[in-house]
């Protein structure tokens, strides 16, 4: 996509080129979250940073908690891909690479802010949006995939449900990332990295499973 510099009149506003109305919406929905929250703008306040009349948007979306929606929704894909590739197949051993997944999270919570606030901290009801749903699904079936294949490498008899490791997992990381990751101003700071005290955490949680050296 290809914005013009100054917008219509010199006023500053942006401008699109033909086709790509509905991306500029999302990324002025995007900087719209990034300054003032979820609840901080308005269909015709993206429609003016789009520099498109207040009408323009309705070809693409239907009320603001759409646009919303779908920034949501490419939040969870931009998710799936860190966490996929954090994972690696599980290579090259698994209990790293579950690792890994953590770190991957609270790295999309620091350089992705808007898409996390947008995809979190939303009013937006996920059963009236069913592609929210099927995104957030994508992403936590990496976490699902990678506790499967760490839970497989105990024996039958002692093996952790996976879908209760995903769900702790998620948990923690959730929680360190939205504590102490992304730029809130209740944020709570750390006499540590973010990302030591989630390994920790992680490493606590697999050894009490007899993962990760727990013998």
């Amino acid at each position: 996509m290809s914005w013009s510099g100054s917008g219509e009149g010199g006023s500053g506003r942006r401008g699109y080129h033909h086709g790509n109305l509905r991306e500029a919406l999302i990324e002025a929905a995007l900087e719209l979250i990034g300054a003032k929250g979820p609840a901080g703008f308005t269909i015709a306040e993206a429609a003016r940073l789009a520099g498109v009349s207040p009408a323009a948007p309705y070809r693409h979306f239907r009320d603001a908690d759409a646009l919303l929606a779908e920034v949501a929704v490419r939040g969870y894909d931009r998710l799936a891909e860190r966490l996929a590739r954090a994972w690696n197949g599980g290579r090259p051993e698994a209990v790293r690479a579950f690792e890994d997944l953590g770190r991957a999270y609270l790295a999309f919570a620091r350089d992705d802010p808007a898409y996390y606030v947008a995809m979190f901290d939303s009013r937006l009801a996920v059963e009236a949006h069913p592609g929210l749903q099927a995104a957030g699904d994508r992403a936590f079936a990496v976490l699902r995939e990678a506790a499967d294949q760490v839970a497989a490498t105990l024996p039958k008899g002692r093996r952790p449900p996976s879908l209760m490791m995903a769900l702790h997992i998620w948990a923690m990381a959730h929680g360190v990332g939205s504590l102490f990751v992304r730029q809130s101003p209740s944020r709570r700071k750390l006499p540590m990295a973010a990302e030591d005290l989630l390994e920790a955490g992680v490493l606590i949680y697999l050894q009490s499973l007899g993962l990760a050296g727990g013998e």
